[in-house]
């Protein structure tokens, strides 16, 4: 067991399963989530998480009021969508609740976390395992892969391994010198797979079961992996994978998509979560931070902005996912 003390921000999806999954490994885990219900549930009769097809249920210390929280803590565990972050966090770094803040949401919102927590408290990292929210007391983990976690200036520091020493009693975790070269290549995966995801419907290895899905989705990571590259970055494996080889396009690039699928394929992307739940999407932090960082360097990304468009309309009502999509984007 872990001696770290841990508060969870956000206990849907991601959030949710990590705290479950932590429980009875580390000295304290708690949840704090908005939704009152869910809150509830999670402090009993327990979350039920369906644990890669294995169900199990987990009695969690869960508040919907940061005013109710009992620090300290060693680290908070930031999991909470993008338009949220503020009115989750602020109340939390004015009661001084805990030294290390760990960004650990989708796209690029580390920025935004630093300025609320402060740049000397921020810690980076990324999530490469996949789930579902299946609604109030009820996830799912549907893949099997690793935590990666660094400091913002490249450096390896005792907290960062107290960090992955606590993550680690129930998660493969990764320690990197390069976390923003980690941060795009995540970015990468979720402007590809989770956009076309949500604007098709689909899981991820659904989008690339069919040749116009394959076709679409190399092309937008091969739009980031310029951007990426446009900005000096050094871009990272995702399980297991350089993300070079699925720029490669050709025979190179789908046989890199069949083995990302292999690891991920079961995910359900967290913006289609999110539109069928009728909530806004983080495509703005997403598929839109391709967007404007492919205009400030001069890089071209028609892809990720038809999928911004579409996703914006989908928002609003005006439009829906559907397979046929990705024909359209294809062509």
């Amino acid at each position: 067991m872990s001696e770290a003390e841990i508060l969870v921000v956000g206990g849907g999806a991601i959030g949710g399963a990590t705290a479950a999954l932590l429980a009875g490994r580390v000295r304290r885990v708690a949840v704090l989530d908005a939704n009152r219900e869910h809150a509830a549930r999670m402090r009993g009769p327990g979350l039920l998480l369906d644990d890669l097809g294995i169900p199990r249920r987990v009695r969690l210390e869960a508040y919907d009021d940061p005013a109710d929280l009992q620090g300290p803590f060693d680290f908070v565990l930031v999991t909470v969508k993008a338009p949220h972050l503020e009115a989750a966090l602020v109340p939390l770094v004015e009661r001084g609740l805990a030294p290390a803040y760990v960004s650990l949401g989708n796209g690029l919102v580390q920025e935004r976390v630093a300025r609320l927590v402060g740049e000397e408290n921020l810690i980076v990292g990324t999530v490469e395992w996949g789930a579902t929210n299946l609604g109030p007391g009820r996830l799912a983990r549907t893949t099997r892969a690793p935590f990666v976690i660094g400091e913002p200036d490249g450096s390896v520091r005792e907290r960062t391994e107290r960090l992955a020493a606590a993550l680690g009693t129930a998660f493969e975790v990764r320690l990197t010198r390069n976390i923003r070269g980690q941060v795009w290549t995540k970015l990468l995966v979720n402007s590809t797979f989770s956009g076309l995801g949500a604007v098709s419907g689909l899981l991820y290895r659904e989008v690339v079961a069919s040749r116009e899905g394959l076709k679409a989705a190399l092309a937008m990571w091969r739009e980031g992996y310029e951007v990426g590259r446009a900005q000096g970055l050094r871009l990272e494996r995702f399980v297991g994978v350089p993300a070079e080889e699925l720029a490669a396009g050709g025979q190179r690039g789908e046989a890199a998509v069949r083995e990302v699928m292999r690891h991920v394929g079961a995910t359900k992307a967290s913006m289609l979560q999110d539109l069928e739940r009728g909530l806004k999407t983080e495509v703005d932090v997403i598929n839109g931070a391709v967007v404007e960082r492919g205009r400030k360097y001069g890089v071209p990304t028609p892809l990720n902005e038809r999928v911004l468009g579409l996703i914006r309309k989908m928002e609003e009502g005006e439009d829906a996912p559907s397979p046929q999509k990705l024909a359209s984007l294809a062509a």
